[in-house]
């Protein structure tokens, strides 16, 4: 039922967003973590007191949502596992909200930076306070390559593999490591398991994203996939840089540097070597970069799951 729930559950991101009237699932995940990790994230055999946190929470991911939709098939059919699976699918998405976040930081720069400072803070994890008005455009624009990847491609890929457990699966782990995976003292030792979960799931759907960035502009395709090839593993992780050169690489641009994460510098080496000032303009390219991007790979998960079901 997959490949017809993802193309209602597309239509609803790309429509809605994350509306903040609705209950979403990724704030029940946050609320899970950040229990966890007050109660477990002290004394000793933090390492693998954080492990048996994210393997744990990652698990009832994926058995709970197994369970609620074959429980729901027993009770409702088709049409209630339908339309579970599609507000699942839909929780899942990330990309129209972040294109809006994207776009308001660009606005809000043409106000004040720091009007820019405070927009981008609710995008990105290091602190903003001392940023230029150059700053807080690269700051949003790798986000938002980065999360192309951690909101569309990574989870329409695990839904792909395996079903909407394996999807919501993924958020989970995704999650995990938004909000334990920092080298800082104190998640330095608890968080390498969310960190490294988060490493593995995103490993091919990383790889996948930049080539996918790449397709969506024919003209440069090339271009773009040696620049991959020179600086997506410029970056502390290895994954996020391959999205992030992508881009890069398209716009001709720079990313990377010193970033402040909860008072601790943290040096990123650069992707690129065209250091230019960004623009409006840019970031109205790398947004359409990702919605092509999105009409692909959910065009992709589409067809794979078609076949998968029905031969």
């Amino acid at each position: 039922m997959i490949y017809y729930a993802l193309p209602i559950a597309w239509m609803l991101d790309l429509w809605l967003g994350d509306p903040a009237w609705c209950p979403h699932i990724v704030v029940l995940f946050g609320r899970c973590i950040a229990a966890g990790e007050h109660c477990l994230n002290r004394g000793a055999w933090r390492r693998t007191k954080g492990a048996l946190l994210a393997v744990t929470l990652t698990a009832a991911a994926f058995a709970a949502t197994w369970w609620l939709l074959h429980g729901l098939a027993l009770v409702a059919g088709c049409t209630g596992t339908l339309l579970l699976s599609g507000l699942l699918i839909w929780q899942c998405l990330a990309g129209t909200t972040l294109v809006r976040e994207v776009r308001a930081v660009f606005r809000a720069l043409e106000e004040s930076t720091e009007a820019g400072r405070r927009q981008v803070a609710r995008i990105v994890g290091r602190d903003t306070s001392d940023l230029t008005a150059q700053e807080v455009r690269t700051a949003a624009l790798e986000t938002l390559a980065e999360n192309l990847n951690d909101g569309v491609v990574a989870p329409l890929f695990w839904l792909a593999l395996l079903g909407v457990p394996g999807m919501v699966a993924y958020k989970m782990v995704n999650t995990l490591d938004s909000m334990l995976g920092y080298r800082t003292e104190r998640y330095a030792r608890f968080g390498t398991w969310a960190a490294r979960m988060d490493d593995v799931a995103g490993f091919v759907p990383a790889r996948l994203t930049a080539l996918l960035m790449a397709l969506s502009h024919p003209r440069t395709s090339l271009s773009t996939l040696r620049f991959v090839g020179l600086y997506g593993g410029a970056h502390a992780s290895p994954n996020s840089g391959h999205p992030e050169a992508a881009l890069a690489g398209m716009l001709h641009c720079r990313f990377g540097g010193i970033h402040s994460y909860f008072g601790q510098q943290v040096d990123k080496p650069y992707i690129g070597t065209e250091e230019r000032e960004l623009t409006a303009q840019d970031a109205c390219f790398a947004i359409g970069v990702n919605r092509r991007v999105e009409c692909m790979m959910v065009v992709l998960t589409v067809g794979l799951r078609y076949m998968m079901e029905t031969v």
